[in-house]
């Protein structure tokens, strides 16, 4: 063979491995990334809660002890409980409101590019000082809450005494703080919806509020069940909200009572106050596994809606 025809024959290998490889190529860096700070330690996270692993290093192979142990906790039972409530008061209200106001931000409105942006605001504000301003918000004495009832004649609430009115106020903060990143996920995906469809509706005889149920809501469902899938995991490790509305002593409790503690706070109480990793872990992968549930459940809800 030649030494051109051996040349043209390598430039063809190297032209086919290109082909092949670099899209491999190209997608590896997320693949490696995950692996690494992802994977790895969702492994050794499992590897961990299958020990007695306390602040001196591995004591021993327990086997599923420390699940057993955790499914006869009452704490992390009333952890679970506290973060569904939660989840349920904060996720609900939060996708509808951010329905209706991608909804009007889709209008022809003065100044529309204010308020779009003006949305992003809750976003980029610190969780740390969303919290402390939520916290006097519903402080018991001097917030601005128990102001409000007072001037509706209605007896003051402490705030953090009690399951309903903590779940409430720590879901306040976190639809004040998310409402508006869902609000401009649904409005990215009205605006691909056709004109052409609201007036031919129009022409019909729909209402707006028909065209809205009838034709966006049906049009956006992909975005939809995006931001149900990111709330959910968001519902499910909520931690900061809670731990700074709880302040004091008792913060990482979720309360005297533990009436707002959730399940990601208490992984940390056993892990990191406890130093009980091998219990920590386990409650960890606990997160992950109703993660996953959840997950499963909206992927059966919407396969069968559609």
């Amino acid at each position: 063979m030649s030494s051109s025809a051996h040349a043209r024959s390598r430039a063809g290998l190297l032209s086919r491995l290109d082909l092949v490889g670099s899209p491999y190529l190209f997608v590896a860096p997320f693949f490696v990334i995950f692996a690494v700070f992802g994977l790895f330690p969702l492994l050794y996270t499992a590897w961990v809660s299958l020990h007695d692993w306390d602040l001196a290093g591995d004591a021993g192979f327990v086997g599923l002890a420390n699940y057993t142990d955790l499914f006869a906790d009452p704490d992390f039972w009333n952890a679970v409980v506290n973060t569904l409530g939660m989840f349920v008061l904060a996720t609900v209200p939060q996708l509808l409101l951010a329905l209706v106001v991608a909804s009007l931000l889709n209008q022809r409105l003065r100044a529309l590019t204010f308020f779009r942006m003006g949305v992003l605001a809750p976003i980029v504000t610190s969780v740390a000082a969303v919290g402390i301003v939520f916290s006097q918000i519903f402080d018991r004495d001097a917030g601005m809450a128990n102001g409000l009832l007072a001037l509706l004649g209605m007896d003051p609430v402490d705030w953090r005494a009690d399951k309903w009115s903590s779940w409430l106020a720590i879901s306040v903060m976190v639809d004040w703080r998310w409402t508006g990143y869902n609000a401009l996920i649904f409005l990215a995906a009205m605006q691909s919806v056709p004109r052409d469809l609201y007036e031919a509706a129009a022409i019909d005889g729909a209402s707006k509020v028909r065209q809205f149920w009838g034709i966006t809501v049906p049009l956006i469902r992909p975005a939809i069940l995006f931001a149900v899938i990111i709330s959910t995991i968001g519902g499910m490790q909520l931690f900061t909200e809670p731990l700074i509305f709880g302040q004091g002593g008792y913060a990482i409790s979720g309360g005297s009572l533990r009436q707002f503690q959730t399940v990601a706070m208490y992984m940390f109480e056993k892990a990191f106050r406890d130093f009980d990793y091998g219990y920590g872990s386990a409650v960890a992968w606990m997160i992950f596994l109703l993660i996953v549930v959840f997950a499963l459940v909206n992927f059966m809800v919407t396969r069968r809606a559609r």
